[in-house]
């Protein structure tokens, strides 16, 4: 059986360094309620073109949340969000994918039922004629699609064949290349891994990469610590709406995070509990 382990640790060039970009998208203090909720507090992070950020933290930390603000579907009660340094507010998703940031959901906003080409273009379908008499462009389509696959990494040999009978890795693939085709300067993964195997999600974890490689700005948020160190250049640790840590990859360890996300003394005390159980 495959393990983390057994995911060879990517050989990634080092990100630009601090200072000497401006950042794509970044938070700067930002606070969110609802009602009398406090969903996060006082939340700062920057996402550098061409880098991985990962946010990590488990249920409840506050990742959608974070999200959602990022994607435009909320406004932050206080505090800003810039984009390539300018304050922006977006009044919708549409808006934020209009200033070139998209977000992949777990739910991957894919039609099962529909071909893989379909669901590449899914609403920007590419049309030929003059108006009135246009009509969709279906060898375009098709020929964009697959190339753009393949520039992913994937060869998928049916391009008619339903999305939902795509493995989960070639799935997120999918989505990740649509993306990155309709312009997006940054791309928000929402927890791509999460329903993969092992090997699977080594295969996202190179799209990843390749986006990383195109230059764009890639968020991907995880509760895995394993999968945010085999790729990422920046972490950020959320922990009930707070950010608790922040880290470079080259001065983290995967066994940093792995404490910093569980708490060292918490991590340490239920290791003795489970020695002492006889286990």
């Amino acid at each position: 059986m495959t393990t983390f382990d057994e995911i060879p640790e990517p050989d990634l060039p080092p990100p630009p360094a601090a200072g000497t970009v401006v950042p794509a998208l970044q938070l700067r203090n930002v606070t969110k309620y609802f009602g009398s909720v406090l969903a996060l507090r006082d939340i700062s992070l920057h996402v550098d073109p061409g880098t991985v950020t990962c946010v990590l933290g488990d249920n409840g930390a506050g990742k959608s949340t974070l999200i959602k603000i990022l994607s435009g579907v909320h406004q932050p009660s206080e505090g800003d969000l810039l984009v390539n340094g300018e304050p922006t507010s977006f009044g919708s998703p549409r808006a934020a994918l209009g200033a070139g940031i998209a977000t992949v959901f777990q739910d991957l906003a894919t039609v099962p039922l529909m071909s893989v080409w379909r669901n590449f273009f899914l609403g920007n379908e590419p049309r030929r004629g003059v108006w009135p008499l246009r009509f969709l462009d279906t060898r375009t389509a098709k020929r964009t699609c697959r190339e753009e696959l393949l520039a992913m990494g994937i060869d998928i040999r049916d391009l008619e064949q339903p999305v939902g009978t795509l493995s989960g890795g070639e799935r997120q693939a999918v989505a990740i290349s649509r993306a990155v085709y309709f312009g997006a300067k940054v791309l928000i993964l929402d927890e791509p891994t999460s329903a993969l195997g092992v090997r699977q999600s080594g295969v996202v974890l190179k799209y990843i990469l390749q986006a990383r490689e195109r230059g764009i700005a890639v968020v991907f948020i995880t509760h895995n610590p394993h999968h945010a160190h085999l790729v990422g250049d920046r972490f950020y640790l959320l922990n009930r709406g707070q950010m608790t840590h922040e880290f470079e990859r080259a001065t983290v360890s995967r066994e940093d995070l792995v404490k910093a996300m569980s708490g060292g003394a918490e991590l340490e005390a239920l290791a003795h509990e489970l020695e002492g159980s006889g286990r």
